[in-house]
């Protein structure tokens, strides 16, 4: 088919039949301008026995390109993210559990038994044995699990979103990422969703009018709502929310770092929280 038309030349044309990583590639990045009789060119070139050896071959090459979509789509930056950030929580959970596990199984050995997981540490490092203090280790060795990835989300989530880092903090970041499914997910929502994503359940009941409407999710944390007198909390939590979801956009289209982000923020929260003294 060489020399042939665009509108005449076929999805696999100079492609070889056994090659499945270039059938995928053309598959992925193939174009034509207008329709055209795509198995009849296929077999005129060689490429197909016949037009169902065409759709044999179509097939093959689709599911080929589609395993490589959804390999490169979840090794992406983000999506490790993702996992590394709801690992992290995982652990600390579990940690806690037991912890508390730890505890009122101490307390009913030990009259000055404490609680937490920095006590669970003490008795795993007493030296003792026993099962209690081989349950205090595990609470020991997750709680130090949580610790690395810990490390491991505020290394790496500025290199995926270095502008949502920046404003929200590495962990807070990575946790919106996760709870919007992705960064892409993150930059198609509106500041209004952003402001309550974790707070599904909250919201949920305001929609069936069980309770008032939610004013922030996992954003609560930041010291920009932290900060803020509670009155005024929803002002901030809305502010930020703005600030987040265009960070987000920024990251997921650009990458570029937008400094200004960042004052923007700084100078609407000194704003909001300037209420609370001329309260």
């Amino acid at each position: 088919m060489d020399g042939a038309e665009p509108s005449t030349r076929g999805w696999f044309e100079g492609v070889d039949r056994e090659d499945t990583a270039a059938t995928a590639e053309a598959i992925s990045s193939g174009s034509a301008e207008e329709p055209a009789e795509w198995p009849t060119h296929a077999v005129e070139s060689g490429f197909a026995a016949d037009e169902d050896d065409y759709y044999d071959a179509l097939h093959e090459a689709t599911m080929a390109a589609t395993r490589d979509a959804v390999t490169d789509a979840e090794t992406a930056g983000d999506q490790q993210l993702i996992h590394a950030v709801r690992s992290m929580d995982d652990c600390e959970r579990v940690a806690n559990e037991l912890a508390e596990r730890v505890a009122e199984w101490a307390g009913s050995r030990h009259e000055d038994a404490e609680t937490g997981v920095e006590y669970a540490r003490e008795l795993a490092e007493s030296g003792d044995e026993g099962p209690l203090v081989s349950l205090s280790q595990r609470v020991r060795d997750l709680d130090d699990e949580a610790a690395d990835l810990r490390a491991h989300v505020e290394r790496t989530a500025p290199e995926v979103a270095p502008n949502l880092s920046a404003l929200a903090g590495p962990v807070l970041a990575a946790r919106l990422i996760a709870l919007a499914g992705g960064l892409k997910q993150l930059a198609r929502k509106p500041a209004g969703t952003v402001q309550v994503l974790g707070a599904e359940e909250a919201l949920f009941a305001h929609l069936r009018g069980r309770a008032p409407s939610p004013k922030h999710g996992v954003i609560f944390v930041h010291e920009a709502v932290q900060g803020t007198h509670p009155d005024n909390r929803g002002s901030a939590a809305r502010a930020l929310a703005g600030k987040l979801a265009i960070a987000a956009r920024v990251d997921h289209y650009s990458g570029e770092r937008k400094t200004e982000l960042d004052a923007d923020l700084a100078e609407r929260i000194e704003r909001i929280q300037a209420r609370d003294v001329d309260e």
